[in-house]
């Protein structure tokens, strides 16, 4: 269980101006701004959920997902995991969690990767019967077998990543921070890694913080989001609420002969290039079969197609709502 009620956290960051007179004046004089990295921050995530936490660049994920994980203490506020206080009790509490940051790396860069993984089950003081188990298990899963013996500065970025997910799983954690474990993969990496995420929440009941600008991996993974912005949550509920809060809203794509369609108070053309036009309408305002009717008075169609928002698109407009 994840509990965090009003955590609060502030960041003191030096500023100045370019030049060398600037660099010699900061030695004498420093000018300080401070920033509010997180306010007020409270949820609970029970035992067991996979649960997408977003929100854009300097929202605040990442210093949430450090104060849940012990590198980071907060100004004030509580956070409760497992029954302890992460900053507090940092050991006992690394022995339950698992981290990826997917911009930083945990295994050593000149050494093969099942090198770092023997170091790490010394580290976690991990039985040897439970720690042969669990490499067998992550290996055959995330298809590293073979790539374990390479060191992990000749692994492309999407073999490493997988390493990097086996390496936080190898003390069979009950919870997994990831914090965009996906970052730059191609789309048979990020399938492989999806898949193997799911299938540990299945089998294990690992509970799983996703942090990631990719809502395709929040679609495929979590029900449950958490919207965070200028280091407040904005929002918290299921993406099944979210597609209905925007179910309002559709995108004609039409394939036309003709003018060019003029834009109205009630279609909104986001894009008309060489006669293929992506539409976007209110049904509040206006029904699909009347848009349709009009974009055909307007033009010669030859192709059209209607469908609801993206997840991107949905995410774009809370972003929007919120002012964020």
């Amino acid at each position: 269980m994840i509990e965090l009620k009003n955590v609060n956290k502030t960041f003191k960051i030096a500023k100045r101006n370019a030049g060398f007179s600037e660099a010699v004046k900061a030695l004498f004089k420093r000018e300080y701004t401070y920033v509010n990295a997180l306010q007020d921050v409270s949820f609970a995530i029970n035992d067991g959920e996979m649960v997408g936490y977003i929100g854009p660049n300097g929202a605040g994920k990442s210093s949430t997902i450090k104060i849940m994980s012990g590198i980071l203490t907060p100004d004030n506020g509580e956070c409760i995991i497992n029954g302890r206080t992460p900053w507090k009790d940092r050991i006992a509490h690394v022995k339950d969690i698992g981290v990826v940051f997917g911009q930083r790396s945990q295994l050593w860069w000149d050494v093969p990767v099942v090198d770092s993984f023997e170091l790490i089950r010394d580290i976690y003081k991990i039985e040897a019967y439970s720690y042969k188990k669990m490499l067998n298990e992550l290996t055959e899963l995330l298809d590293i077998g073979e790539i374990i013996r390479t060191p992990a500065r000749q692994l492309s970025l999407g073999q490493r990543m997988r390493c990097e997910i086996a390496a936080s799983l190898l003390h069979n954690p009950k919870i997994l921070f990831l914090d965009e474990p996906t970052i730059g993969l191609d789309a048979v990496s990020k399938i492989a890694v999806r898949d193997f995420i799911k299938t540990i929440n299945r089998e294990h009941g690992t509970t799983v913080i996703l942090t990631t600008h990719d809502m395709q991996d929040i679609e495929a993974l979590t029900e449950r989001i958490l919207l965070i912005g200028k280091g407040r949550i904005l929002l918290d509920g299921t993406l099944s609420e979210l597609k209905k809060r925007n179910s309002a809203y559709k995108t004609v794509t039409v394939d036309y002969v003709g003018k060019k369609l003029e834009e109205t108070d009630k279609i909104i053309i986001k894009k008309d290039l060489d006669g293929h036009a992506e539409i976007l309408i209110d049904t509040a305002v206006l029904s699909v079969s009347e848009a349709i009717s009009y974009i055909s008075s307007e033009v010669d169609v030859k192709d059209i197609s209607v469908m609801g928002e993206t997840a991107e698109e949905m995410v774009v407009s809370l972003y929007k709502e919120f002012k964020i």
